[in-house]
Formats: structure tokens, sequence, C-alpha cells
């Protein structure tokens, strides 16, 4: 089974990713005023990983014009979403599938946040380009993920500062180490100048960095074509 499909981590979901990842809030915060940029008042934001609606929410707040369309795999996570939602919730279309089965509608502006790591660099590129094919041209994307350097001895240094961060957040050691364990063992990871370079490979121009927390980047792109 899933992790994302399994009944008793979707109950406690939104528990790990605030202990793990680092100014988590600020993230969503800084995605939403990112997206505002370009996102006009009456907006279609587009939310990939959409499953447990933390990112929903805080744009859905801050901006009460813009109607969304999430896109996630897990039935559960996306059942989760709607809870956190509550009467936020008309405003948002839940798709239960990946993007390439979403509506072909384009978009103001889109999101990718803590999902792209669960994919290898030809899934990545194949999948921003999806996204890019349901923006409108000049739309932002957001993304952040784990991205690090994959060297040794940098890549254990860094997932070392992870497990300290979850530590300190009262993550318990054994948990902690098991974390890193299965993260440097099971995902696709790959460095930050790869992910770049990926970004602009499947049609995003002006690429910057706005988020470092530890093994987590985020960068804002643009939809070439404006």
């Amino acid at each position: 089974m899933s992790t994302f499909s399994n009944p008793q981590h979707v109950a406690h979901y939104a528990d790990g990713p605030v202990r793990q990842v680092p100014g988590l809030q600020a993230l969503h915060q800084m995605a939403s005023l990112l997206l505002a940029e370009k996102v006009p008042e009456d907006g279609q934001v587009l939310v990939l990983g959409a499953g447990g609606g933390l990112e929903l929410k805080t744009f859905a707040l801050a901006h009460p014009g813009w109607r969304f369309l999430g896109v996630d795999p897990s039935a559960e996570m996306l059942g989760l979403a709607r809870q956190t939602l509550g009467d936020l919730l008309p405003r948002a279309t839940l798709h239960e599938g990946y993007i390439d089965t979403a509506p072909d509608d384009l978009h103001d502006g889109a999101t990718c946040l803590l999902t792209l790591h669960f994919l290898d660099a030809a899934q990545r590129l194949q999948t921003l380009r999806q996204l890019a094919r349901r923006l409108k041209p000049g739309a932002p994307l957001v993304v952040a993920h784990h991205s690090f350097p994959q060297v040794e001895p940098d890549k254990t240094r860094w997932l070392q500062r992870y497990a300290a961060f979850a530590e300190s957040n009262g993550v318990n050691r054994e948990q902690a180490q098991s974390a890193i364990g299965a993260i440097a063992s099971r995902l696709p990871l790959i460095s930050a100048e790869e992910d770049e370079a990926i970004l602009r490979q499947a049609g995003f121009e002006g690429v910057e960095l706005f988020y470092a927390g530890f093994t987590f980047k985020g960068w804002v792109g643009h939809v070439a074509g404006l």
C-alpha cells in the first residue's frame, strides 16, 4: 500500500510536513505571493500534488476570487483535502489522477510543492511539460521539493541536517534517522543544478530560486511565449 493511501498516515499527514519542512507555512505564503504577481483576482490556479489541502487552503484564504484545480493520485489524500478546505471547497475542483489525465483548461498559475522529488528526471520533465501545456503564456509555476547535492560527503551532511531539524521539532531520533535512510534509498533525488535545467527544458523561463530550507529548494518560473 502506498504511504499516501494508508489511512493511518493520511490521518496524521498534517503533523509531519510542518515538523520536517523548514518554514512550511511561510513556503505556502511565499508561493501565494509569487502566484499573485501574475494571477488576476479572479484567476484559475492549478495545484499539482493537492492531497492534504494545506496550500489550497492558504491560497483560498488569501485570494477570495481565485478558483482551483487540485490534482492528486490518492483518493485518501484528496479526502483529507476536502476536510481541510471545509467551507472553501466549492471553489476547488479535485481531480483524482496524474497531470496527464487532468483537464486541459489553461490556468493563470500553478504550484507543485513537495511532489517532484518522488519522480525521476525523465518523469519530472514529462510532468513539467504537462503542467506547461495547462498554463497560459507568461503564467507562473512555483515548485519546491528535496533538492541537494548527491555526491558524498555533501549528501550525508545535508540529510543529517534534515534529521536534526526534525528532531528539534519533536521527531524521535530513530524515526528521523529512518526517514533519511528512506529518502536516500527510495527517492530519485537530483541536484539543484539538474532541477533548474529540467525546469528550463520543460519550457519555463526566468527560473529563480526563492526558497532554501536544508534539503529543500523552491523555484519560480514562467511559461515561455508571452
